[in-house]
């Protein structure tokens, strides 16, 4: 017994150091505690352990599968009872039994439900501690009574509950009570929790955390409050706004339950400081706890909202959406239902503006939230449509053409430029995908609108769109398919306006007929007519005497059965020329557009055109010159054979310019069969599919268009040598064209030696005949030698134009080097002059 009193004397010196300086105080102390320790308190019972286990069985059998507890609780008693350690197996049993009899509390009802006051406990419970005789409070008492009692006697008393319960309810509200206080440092933005010092009560640590926790919510109402409050400027976006007015509604159902709550404050027990507590008054009334148990979904809420607050400093519109749709892939329900009503309310400033986009082509976006911004120096331009002018398309000059591309006006510029595509700014329940589809929606229907003036039908699908519902959150498939049908009808409707209204393939048919040279008759027309004015000096020529040329050859073939709209558009003149070109050099067509099919046909496609066309007008012409040049072949074979001293450079002459007429007959085969009409096979198929909007027309045509100039011009992939093929066609064109000059030298030569001739037989027979003598300005061996360096020349380009097609990255390329010498014709001409070279 010594060594517990000493014991216990030394744990109450560290529990409560005064009493070192007070004696009577820790003999008080020591006896209550040897009192607490001899307490009979759960001792009423024998000491049996088989009684225990039949009143612990009886127990079991009452819950909800009783012969799996009762026989848990048999192989669990056996095992206590062979442990040698517990001394006290009984007593443990007992307090067991004790703890799983003892009256449970009724499971709360749902929000508020348990502030009705339950049923009057029995006359035993009501019986006030202090009528109790001390020798029953000494035996029955329990430890928390006792130390309720000694508190009382010795120490400060608590500060009654509904005190704190007051000043709870202004920190929800975020503001200061009488003894807690919310406290701002200079240093430190977070408020911080403040209990006021009172001599006479205390606030036990308990209670403090637990009204920590209360305090939270408050913390995060004045956050959002402030918040909420601050959004009142005309520069907040609709979004921001949408989302503090639902903010607003959701702290208006706060502050219900704060007056709820208040309203419940007369059911708390307001007792006296220093008073001892009524247990009915605890049962029936607020508690810190169940304030604590009411407020606990608030939490939760008051933290999403802090959240969305938190991330709506930093983004605005689609960001903002974004962020609070990040939240619904989580794995509380809670969560998940929040967010959704969330986004349903904060998202319909969104779809407003989607509908308007989607439905009639009209961005309205006053704070710059959608994921389609316009651009500003774009905004007013609108296109133009030839039929509001005087002039209807004659007045598209040049002059009024280039100012309004100097303006940044193009119908090609508006369609890319005006519209932009914000990635960042959409929302993650569209999808790119879904997105890129309503971008595109959007800018046709606006595209119809204002360039194609085609409003009327725009609007009748808007109000149509008005009839089939609303877009919204809660149905994502209904948004899906909504966006596939705009899309859709906007993408056929562009393509109707297009090929119906504008006649777009009748343009791209003159576009083929003309700049392409499809026309056959046309070509041959206009090369026989401008043939003898392109040969002067460019500084010669005047572009009125190229345009009535140009009509005459057009009422001379079939073009004349065009359509007067695509005739009109035809023009022809001359490009920026240097001293001593001549006019095949600078001569070129063109063909006029106007919005908005400089949509599709843009100057740089434009460009494309005239460049093929320089091309080919180059190719045609050689034929011209090589099928004048057979002609004079073939018409000296009368002569030649007067002069048997020129048949062999005659043959020479005949084989070469085969040569000559086979490259120039396959290279039109290939530009005109393989290239230019399996591309515009290619490009009817898309337009006869009707799929895609408006880019996709562009990509078609532009696709179209890089193909032809590919192909055409021969360009190579290698960096650095991309027209180094083109440059060695040229060449072949012009060595042609000298060899078809030398070969006239020639043919005058052999005339004017044969008329010599006749003239030597008459005199020997006696008759005179008039001198007919023709000027040379070159003797036969200098005219025998440039037909020789020609016809060298122009076999070694072959070569090496052969050899570069045999290893084009291109297919087509390479299956035209093959017809250009298809029985390896100038692979064994090179070889047999190597070995002629090293005989020699």
């Amino acid at each position: 017994m010594r060594d517990v009193s000493a014991s216990i004397e030394s744990l109450v010196t560290s529990l409560v150091p005064q009493i070192q300086s007070n004696t009577h105080l820790k003999e008080e102390l020591i006896a209550h505690c040897k009192d607490i320790l001899a307490s009979n308190i759960g001792t009423a019972h024998e000491n049996d352990t088989g009684h225990l286990a039949a009143q612990i069985k009886r127990h079991l059998l009452q819950s909800e599968s009783p012969s799996n507890a009762s026989l848990k609780f048999t192989n669990l008693l056996s095992r206590l009872l062979d442990q040698p350690i517990l001394s006290r197996k009984p007593e443990s049993l007992l307090f067991l039994y004790s703890l799983a009899s003892s009256p449970r509390q009724a499971t709360p009802s749902p929000f508020l439900a348990s502030l009705q006051a339950p049923r009057r406990p029995s006359a035993t419970l009501t019986t006030s501690p202090a009528e109790i005789p001390r020798s029953s409070q000494s035996k029955g008492s329990s430890k928390a009574e006792i130390l309720r009692e000694y508190r009382a006697r010795t120490g400060r008393p608590h500060l009654p509950e509904h005190l704190l319960l007051r000043d709870t309810l202004y920190l929800l509200q975020g503001i200061s009570g009488k003894y807690v206080h919310l406290s701002l440092s200079d240093n430190d933005a977070q408020p911080k929790l403040v209990f006021v010092e009172d001599s006479k009560y205390i606030i036990p640590p308990p209670t403090k955390s637990l009204i920590h926790r209360l305090s939270e919510v408050g913390h995060l109402y004045a956050r959002i409050a402030a918040f909420v409050n601050t959004q009142d400027r005309p520069s907040v976006g609709m979004i921001e706004q949408s989302l503090c007015h639902h903010l607003q509604t959701l702290l208006t159902e706060y502050y219900r339950l704060i007056a709820v709550l208040e309203s419940q404050m007369g059911n708390a027990p307001n007792s006296v400081p220093g008073s001892e507590s009524d247990p009915v008054g605890e049962e029936t009334g607020l508690t810190l706890k169940r304030l604590d148990v009411w407020i606990t979904e608030w939490r939760l809420r008051m933290r999403m909202m802090s959240v969305c607050v938190e991330g709506a400093h930093d983004a605005q519109g689609g960001a903002l959406v974004n962020l609070i749709h990040s939240y619904t892939d989580n794995g509380d329900p809670f969560v998940r239902k929040f967010t959704d009503q969330l986004l349903e309310e904060v998202s319909t400033p969104f779809f407003n503006t989607l509908h308007k986009w989607l439905f009639s082509g009209e961005l309205y976006d006053p704070h710059s939230e959608f994921f389609v911004s316009v651009d500003p120096s774009l905004a007013h331009l609108q296109g133009l449509h030839p039929s509001s002018l005087a002039g209807g398309i004659d007045a598209f000059g040049e002059d009024s053409v280039s100012a309004d591309r100097s303006d940044g006006g193009g119908g090609l510029r508006v369609w890319e430029a005006k519209y932009h595509f914000r990635k960042e700014m959409l929302p993650m329940f569209v999808g790119e995908n879904f997105g890129r589809k309503i971008f595109s929606t959007g800018k046709s229907l606006n595209f119809i609108r204002y360039s194609c003036h085609d409003s009327d039908w725009v609007a009748t699908r808007e109000k149509m769109s008005n009839t089939g519902g609303i877009l919204k959150y809660s149905d994502i498939a209904g948004l899906e398919r909504s966006i596939d049908s705009a899309y859709n009808t906007a993408s056929a409707r562009l393509f109707e306006v297009f090929t119906e209204k504008f006649r777009l393939l009748d343009h791209l048919s003159a576009l083929k007929h003309y700049l392409l040279l499809g026309y056959g008759d046309f070509a041959e027309q206009l090369m026989e007519s401008l043939g003898p004015s392109l040969a002067r000096p460019a500084n010669t020529l005047y572009r009125h005497n190229l345009t009535a040329t140009l009509e005459t050859a057009i009422r001379t073939s079939s073009a004349q059965n065009d359509p007067p709209d695509v005739l009109r558009r035809l023009d022809a003149r001359m490009l920026e020329y240097t001293h001593g070109e001549l006019g095949w050099d600078v001569f070129t067509l063109e063909y006029k557009v106007d919005a908005p099919l400089d949509t599709l046909l843009d100057p740089g496609s434009l460009e494309k055109y005239k460049r093929v066309f320089a091309h080919l007008w180059a190719m045609k012409r050689v034929e011209g010159a090589l099928s004048s040049g057979w002609m004079r072949v073939a018409g000296a074979g009368r002569v030649e054979g007067r002069l048997e001293e020129l048949e062999y450079d005659w043959h020479q002459i005949r084989i070469t310019t085969s040569e000559m007429i086979h490259f120039i007959r396959q290279i039109q085969a290939y530009t005109q069969l393989e290239v230019i009409e399996c591309s515009w096979k290619a490009l009817m198929e898309f337009f006869a599919r009707r799929e895609g909007d408006l880019d996709a027309m562009i990509d078609a045509h532009q696709s179209y268009l890089d193909r032809m100039v590919k192909k055409v011009l021969l360009i190579s992939p290698k960096a650095g040598r991309e027209e180094s093929l083109l440059t060695q066609v040229r060449e072949v064109f012009s060595t042609i064209l000298q060899f078809r000059e030398a070969i006239d030298n020639f043919y005058n030569y052999t005339l004017s030696e044969s008329a010599r001739l006749d003239q030597v037989r008459d005199a020997a027979r006696g008759v005179y005949t008039a001198p007919t003598a023709l000027a040379h300005t070159q003797s036969l061996s200098q005219i025998r030698k440039l037909l020789r360096e020609y016809s060298t020349a122009f076999s070694e380009r072959m070569q090496t134009i052969v050899q570069a097609l045999q290893s084009h990255a291109d297919l087509d390329c390479r299956f035209l080097g093959i017809r250009l010498s298809f029985s390896e014709f100038y692979r064994s001409k090179k070889d047999r002059e190597v070995l002629a070279t090293q005989r020699s």
